[in-house]
């Protein structure tokens, strides 16, 4: 099976120096081996969108559900929803955090990607860490006391990339 001549391949990248790290304080998480200089692309995720009503009877009922992202859909009139996506590749690994954030993430919701950049330098040995919005299901331990708007974060972090 080959690719259709109307379909326009997605490269999908990885940063090299990257490893999984399983019994950190915050339990798996992905740390540099090697310097990553600001603005490296990290990984390149796809999606899979799940549907709202398979969200609500089946995955918020399993631990699938805490390694989701808020996904903005349209329902069939139009209307924006808040589904759940799966990101695969790296994204469902990094840890959070709000004070020692180092990669930002971007949506494309036309290719159902999400790109993660360096926010900053990263030297080599420290973890990579993501925002996870104000939305959190567990106490933060970096803080509690920022305001709960998953949006404005992923707008900083946007804004930073550029």
């Amino acid at each position: 099976m080959g690719l259709a001549s109307d379909q326009q391949p997605i490269p999908l990248q990885r940063c090299p120096g990257l490893v999984v790290v399983s019994d950190t304080p915050k339990g798996r998480g992905i740390f540099a081996t090697k310097d990553i200089p600001a603005k490296t692309i990290i990984d390149v995720c796809p999606v899979l969108v799940l549907g709202l009503d398979e969200n609500v009877k089946h995955i918020e009922h399993t631990s699938l559900y805490h390694y989701t992202y808020n996904w903005p859909i349209r329902d069939g009139n139009g209307d924006r929803k808040v589904a759940q996506a799966v990101v695969f590749g790296l994204g469902s690994m990094f840890n959070h955090s709000t004070q020692d954030q180092n990669v930002g993430w971007t949506r494309d919701d036309t290719r159902l990607l999400v790109t993660y950049r360096a926010l900053r330098d990263i030297p080599a040995g420290e973890e990579l860490c993501i925002s996870y919005g104000g939305r959190l299901t567990f106490k933060d331990a970096d803080r509690s006391d920022l305001p709960s708007d998953e949006d404005g974060i992923e707008q900083m972090n946007q804004i930073q990339l550029g």
